[in-house]
C-alpha cells in the first residue's frame, strides 16, 4: 500500500468503498429476487393445498377422493402443464394415491418436517418446495397430503443471477478503479503544480507562484495558503537583507569616524587637551556603537517571538516613575519637567522588564525630540473595558508623512533637519515588535511642531 501514489491510493480507497456498497447492493438484488421466487412458488401451493383438500374426505380412517375417476383425469390432463405433484400417504407415510404426473415417482414424506410449513425437499434428483399438511378424523391424524411444486426453473433463474453478479462485481470494480484513477489524476493536478514550483524555488528565486485552480475547492485553498506563505517568506528575507544591510551601513560609520579620528590624532604629537577631546569623541562613539549593537541584539531576541515572556502583576504607577528616576541626568540636562501624578493605584499584568524597555524607549525619545524647558506628562485613563497610558510631549513632532515609517528599522525622522539630536533609528522598531508580543495596542499621534502623544491600551 506504501508504494503506490497517491493518485492510485485515493482510487483505491474509493473502490474499497464502492466494492462494499456494491456487495450490498448485489446481495439485496439477489435476496429480493429469491424471496420473489419463493413466495411465488408458496402461493402456488397454498392454493393447490387449498383446491385439494376440497376433493377429498374422511371416512372409517380412510382418505377418501371425491370423484376419483374425475380428479385423475384433470390430473392426467394437467400432466405437462402443471408444476405441482400432489400425493396422499397415511399417517405413517405409506402412499394412498398421487397425481399422474409423478409417474413413478413418489414425494418423500419427511416425518421430521413441521405440519403445514413450506420447506425445501428433493424429488429424486429435483429440488422441490413442498408441504405437508395432516388430515384428521376428529382429533387423529389418519394421513397427510403432500403438495410439492418444482424449484428447477426458479434455482436455474437464481443461480443464472448468482453467475452474472459474480462475473459482473469485478468487472464493475476494475471499470470504476479505471475510472476512479483518471478523475483522481485530472483533479490533482494542482498538486504537480505545486510540486513543479517547489522545485524551482530556491532563497534566490521567490519570486515564483503556484497557479490557482479554478475550482475554489480545498486544493485551491491549499494552493493559495501555500503562495501567502512564500510570500511572507520572502517579505522576511527582504527585511533581513535590508536589515543586515542597514546594520552593516550604521555600524561601519562609527567605526569609521573612530578610525579616522585616531588617524589623525596619530599623525602628529598633540597637547593634552587635544588628546583628551578626541579621546573622549572616540569613547562616545564607542557607547553609540555599543548601544546600537545593544538594540541589535534586543531586536534579534525577539525577532521570532519565541522569548518566554514572565506575565506578572505589574505596578503601573510605580514602572513609571522608576523609568524617570533612571533617566533624570537626560531630564535635568534639558531643564524638561516630567508630570506623573495618578489619582489611584493602577496595576496591569504583564511582562515588567519588556514592558520597561518599552516605556524607556518612549521617554528617551519624548526627552531627546523635546525643547529645552520642556514638559513630558504620564497620565492613565481607566475605561470600561481597557486601561489607557499616555506619554505626550511638547516636542518637534513627526511630519504626517512620516508616521507610516517611524516603526522601520533605522528609519530616523527629521534627522536631516536636527543633525544634532543623535540616534540609531531602532528605539521604535523595538517598542513595536515588543507591544506586538505583550499584545499591548501602540498607538502615536504627532503633529510636527506641536509634540508627540503616545498611547498604549491593555485589555482589562
Amino acid at each position: 500500500m506504501q508504494k503506490l501514489s497517491f493518485k492510485n491510493r485515493i482510487a483505491f480507497n474509493y473502490i474499497i468503498t464502492t466494492a462494499l456498497l456494491i456487495f450490498v447492493v448485489f446481495f439485496v438484488i439477489y435476496a429480493i429476487v429469491r424471496f420473489s421466487v419463493y413466495v411465488k412458488v408458496n402461493s402456488e401451493i397454498k392454493l393447490e393445498v387449498a383446491k385439494h383438500l376440497k376433493e377429498i374426505e374422511v371416512k372409517e380412517n380412510c382418505v377418501l377422493l371425491v370423484r376419483e375417476q374425475q380428479w385423475k383425469a384433470i390430473q392426467f390432463n394437467k400432466v405437462d402443464g402443471s408444476p405441482a405433484f400432489i400425493q396422499f400417504v397415511d399417517e405413517l407415510g405409506a402412499l394412498v394415491n398421487k397425481s399422474p404426473n409423478l409417474k413413478k415417482k413418489r414425494l418423500t414424506y419427511y416425518s421430521e418436517a413441521i405440519n403445514n410449513s413450506l420447506f425445501d425437499g428433493m424429488l429424486d434428483n429435483m429440488y422441490v418446495r413442498q408441504i405437508q399438511v395432516p388430515l384428521y378424523q376428529g382429533t387423529k391424524i389418519i394421513g397427510f397430503l403432500i403438495v410439492a411444486i418444482s424449484l428447477e426453473d426458479s434455482k436455474m433463474v437464481l443461480n443464472n443471477l448468482f453467475f452474472i453478479l459474480t462475473v459482473a462485481y469485478p468487472l464493475i470494480l476494475l471499470v470504476l478503479f479505471l475510472i476512479a484513477r483518471f478523475i483522481v489524476g485530472r483533479s490533482i493536478k494542482p498538486i504537480n503544480a505545486i510540486i513543479e514550483t517547489s522545485n524551482i524555488i530556491t532563497k534566490d528565486n521567490l519570486k515564483s507562484r503556484i497557479p490557482l485552480p479554478v475550482k475554489k475547492d480545498e486544493l485551491f485553498i491549499l494552493s493559495r495558503t501555500i503562495n501567502n506563505l512564500l510570500d511572507r517568506v520572502e517579505n522576511a528575507i527582504e527585511r533581513e537583507k535590508q536589515f543586515t544591510s542597514d546594520a552593516s551601513h550604521e555600524l561601519r560609520t562609527p567605526l569609521a569616524v573612530i578610525k579616522g579620528t585616531l588617524e589623525v590624532l596619530v599623525r602628529k604629537p598633540r597637547n593634552p587637551e587635544e588628546y583628551k577631546e578626541k579621546i573622549d569623541f572616540c569613547i562616545n562613539e564607542v557607547n553609540r556603537l555599543n548601544n546600537m549593537v545593544d538594540e541589535l541584539l534586543l531586536l534579534a531576541r525577539f525577532e521570532n517571538q519565541k522569548q518566554t515572556l514572565k506575565i506578572e502583576r505589574v505596578f503601573l504607577n510605580g514602572l513609571f516613575l522608576d523609568v524617570i528616576s533612571r533617566n533624570s541626568t537626560l531630564i535635568t540636562e534639558k531643564n524638561l519637567r516630567c508630570k506623573a501624578q495618578f489619582s489611584e493605584d493602577y496595576y496591569i499584568n504583564t511582562d515588567s522588564y519588556l514592558f520597561f524597555i518599552v516605556v524607556n524607549n518612549i521617554l528617551t525619545n519624548a526627552v531627546k525630540y523635546s525643547k529645552n524647558n520642556g514638559e513630558i506628562v504620564f497620565d492613565i485613563i481607566d475605561t470600561e473595558n481597557k486601561l489607557i497610558c499616555l506619554i505626550s510631549d511638547h516636542g518637534i513632532g513627526i511630519a504626517k508623512e512620516d508616521l507610516q515609517k517611524i516603526f522601520d528599522q533605522f528609519y530616523r525622522s527629521n534627522s536631516n533637519e536636527h543633525p544634532e539630536i543623535k540616534g540609531i533609528g531602532l528605539g521604535l522598531s523595538i517598542v513595536k515588535r515588543l507591544c506586538i508580543l505583550l499584545q499591548i495596542d501602540l498607538k502615536i499621534e504627532s503633529e510636527e511642531g506641536k509634540g508627540t502623544i503616545v498611547e498604549f491600551s491593555f485589555n482589562k
